[in-house]
């Protein structure tokens, strides 16, 4: 077996691949919510219209796109329950009364959140994306000025976040992503090598306070649809 092949089926070797994987994710995380948070600009939803029409017009790019993410997470968390398996044999023996000094209740629970977070983004991609949970949703269209038609995202996202089930769904997803994130930050630190004393408190605190920001900013739209500050 090759040095590369032992590597990556190492312990540190997986870490690198959760590191590498969750940067991907995240930056992805990151653009998505840029684009969804249009849908608060005050122009009847014309700039995330057009924002969904952009992407649509991607084509078969934009599913490859889709597919290599669904890939980067199904690997993300498929190393990560990998890891904790390994840490679970390393120290087969558990405390009568276990104590947790540095781990709190999110990096206890890395796998149970991911998994989770997994169950999660497929009812979101079966809601908004592929439309298997509201084929109604394919037939919601916005008439340009000159005639033309584009999916209206915006009347989609408000109709289907008026579904109280579908609103508290994607609001635990959110905050257990937030918390996946919370710890992962700190973990994506150690695996780098970026953990001295001067810059790792820095890092770890913004990951965290990135962590925050995403999870407000992803809840605020079912929010604001609930609580009728978006509506049709």
């Amino acid at each position: 077996m090759s040095k590369a092949a032992l590597f990556w089926q190492s312990s540190i070797g997986k870490k690198w691949i959760v590191a590498l994987t969750g940067i991907v994710l995240v930056a992805y995380v990151l653009g998505h919510l840029a684009g969804n948070l249009q849908i608060f600009l005050p122009d009847n939803g014309n700039h995330i219209n057009a924002y969904g029409a952009f992407l649509h017009s991607l084509g078969a790019g934009l599913w490859a796109v889709r597919i290599f993410l669904l890939a980067c997470l199904v690997i993300h968390i498929v190393t990560t329950i990998q890891l904790a398996l390994e840490n679970r044999r390393a120290r087969p023996d558990r405390y009568a009364a276990p104590h947790y000094r540095k781990a709190n209740w999110a990096s206890r629970s890395m796998v149970m959140s991911g998994l989770i977070v997994l169950c999660f983004v497929i009812f979101h991609v079966l809601h908004f994306t592929t439309f298997t949970i509201r084929p109604d949703f394919a037939n919601l269209k916005q008439t340009l000025p000159n005639g033309t038609e584009r999916h209206n995202v915006y009347v989609m996202v408000v109709e289907g976040f008026q579904q109280p089930a579908a609103s508290c769904f994607y609001i635990l997803g959110m905050i257990l992503l937030c918390m996946h994130l919370s710890h992962g930050f700190g973990s994506l630190v150690q695996t780098l090598g970026l953990n001295s004393t001067r810059i790792e408190p820095w890092l770890v605190n913004g990951g965290r306070l990135l962590a925050i920001i995403i999870c407000l900013g992803y809840i605020s739209i079912p929010i604001a649809v609930m609580t009728g500050i978006l509506h049709l």
